[in-house]
């Protein structure tokens, strides 16, 4: 199964972790990396990551969360199919990042976007061609 997870998600457990939203998606998404390295997932990564990642003004976080390119089976490169997705998909509200992340994982055939950002979320059913949901929904759905 292919997945790619937004820089939210990467971001997830540099949260706080006093609340309790917070601390259940940075354990499903912990468990989600954990996957990832044994192979039962495959990693979509992207240049709109290294690119989002690159502007973290926390350089540990930056090295951490670019550490995970490594496992990654797909690195999609700008084009003109993933600027046209990502503009049909920016006419439901989506933010022009958040379109061009969800246009990566399209462009890849990613069976899912994970993302912990409520601008996503809330705007999820208009999204086709992939199914999109937190850490949370992705393990009660797929894992046992």
């Amino acid at each position: 199964m292919k997945i790619y997870l937004d820089n939210c998600c990467f971001n997830r457990p540099f949260d706080d972790q006093k609340q309790l939203r917070i601390k259940l998606e940075t354990e499903a998404k912990l468990k989600i990396q954990e996957d990832i390295r044994l192979g039962s997932h495959q990693l979509v990564w992207s240049y709109i990551l290294d690119y989002e990642n690159s502007m973290n003004p926390f350089r540990e976080r930056r090295e951490q969360i670019t550490k995970w390119r490594a496992y990654s089976q797909a690195d999609i490169e700008e084009n003109k199919e993933i600027v046209d997705i990502a503009t049909r998909i920016s006419q439901h509200g989506i933010r022009k990042m958040d379109t061009l992340h969800i246009a990566c994982a399209i462009t890849a055939a990613a069976d899912y976007f994970l993302t912990t950002d409520d601008g996503i979320l809330k705007n999820a059913m208009h999204i086709q061609g992939i199914i999109v949901t937190d850490p949370i929904g992705f393990i009660k759905e797929v894992i046992s």
